[in-house]
């Protein structure tokens, strides 16, 4: 029994890193916060995305998430918005280059639970996955943790298949969250230490990212309107 629970937790955590670590528009934040502001201020960035997580799984057990997954104008509504803020946060992140190559550290603080908050709680995709895999979790039957991997599920798919039905796949897979959120920064502060050249090209690349994810949001709003 207590072995089944820790390899449960395990499996969860697992789970919690896969969703986690693949590039996107929150570690775009996490990554721009962290080598502009510091540690503290990439993990409360990654603090705000698991914070929408708790809050679409608690509401998605209610059931009211599946109102957005029924009406497709409304799903529509958050795409667009979810890619003009990205668009907005991508203008933040060049202007945070300029300010990373002048001599002097940057002292702006920080919006980054803020930013990744809104986000994804404006992220209709986000909002499926609580309603589909999520909940299913404390169902009994099985789940194929790897396969829900963001971009490569389907290479993965097979090599971790875990019961579901026990809370403790669920904190397990929060713990993996709250890792990645913890680890992620400070690998990036300690890498701003070594090569502080990398400031500004890590925060290129967030603004590029985040640019990029908003043009699609967009596209996907516009294909659905029009």
């Amino acid at each position: 029994m207590v072995f089944e629970t820790v390899t449960t937790l395990a499996a969860g955590a697992v789970f919690g890193l896969a969703l986690a670590a693949p590039p996107g528009p929150m570690n775009a934040v996490i990554a721009e916060e962290s080598v502009v502001h510091g540690w503290r201020a990439g993990f409360t960035a990654g603090l705000g995305a698991m914070t929408a997580d708790a809050a679409f799984f608690l509401l998605s057990l209610a059931g009211a998430v599946a109102v957005v997954d029924r009406v497709p104008l409304l799903r529509a509504g958050m795409v667009g918005v979810g890619g003009l803020l990205m668009l907005y946060f991508a203008y933040g992140a060049a202007r945070d280059v300029t300010a990373t190559l002048a001599p002097e550290e940057s002292t702006g603080r920080s919006a980054g639970f803020r930013k990744a908050l809104v986000l994804a709680l404006t992220n209709p995709y986000q909002v499926v996955f609580w309603l589909t895999v999520g909940v299913g979790l404390l169902r009994p039957g099985t789940v194929d943790v790897l396969a829900q991997t963001p971009y490569v599920g389907d290479a993965l798919s097979g090599l971790l298949v875990v019961r579901t039905g026990s809370p403790a796949l669920l904190v397990g897979l929060f713990a993996g969250i709250l890792v990645w959120i913890v680890g992620f920064p400070a690998l990036l502060v300690a890498g701003k230490r070594r090569v502080d050249r990398a400031t500004p090209i890590v925060a290129g690349v967030s603004a590029a990212v985040l640019a990029g994810f908003g043009v699609a949001f967009l596209w996907d709003a516009a294909g659905t309107l029009l």
